[in-house]
């Protein structure tokens, strides 16, 4: 069952999963990667969520950056976003990743920052099997 499960919009945010994968490889951490978009397959992504055995979701995602918000709207297990600089230098992202509504938190990494969502990840699974 692989702990962390990285979820993004578009297969043009690639390169920043690349970057998570990086990091949890040469730590030895298992993963699922999934291309899944909120708003051109929002089922799939439903059903993929709620069936997920991760512990821990890292969502990646451009412009209006949805996709973290909604992943976590449907889980109760820590998110992290990933916004990435497809417009406005990523601005736009950060700011639809950072600020969500009561009830529905999403930890936020720096624009294009895939290592730090993948660190962060693992940060987490450390505190849960090391209290």
């Amino acid at each position: 069952m692989p702990k962390i499960a990285i979820i993004l919009g578009s297969e043009s945010d690639m390169d920043i999963a690349d970057q998570v994968i990086g990091v949890l490889d040469g730590g030895g951490y298992d993963y699922d990667l999934q291309v899944i978009s909120a708003h051109r397959n929002p089922e799939k992504l439903d059903d993929y969520v709620r069936g997920s055995d991760a512990l821990v979701f890292i969502a990646i995602a451009g412009l209006s950056a949805a996709l973290p918000g909604v992943v976590a709207a449907r889980t109760g297990k820590p998110v992290i976003g990933v916004p990435v600089s497809k417009k406005l230098g990523g601005l736009d992202a950060l700011l639809s990743i950072a600020q969500m509504p009561p009830g529905v938190p999403v930890a936020c990494v720096g624009i294009d920052n895939g290592r730090n969502a993948a660190h962060l990840a693992i940060r987490m699974l450390l505190m849960r099997d090391n209290p």
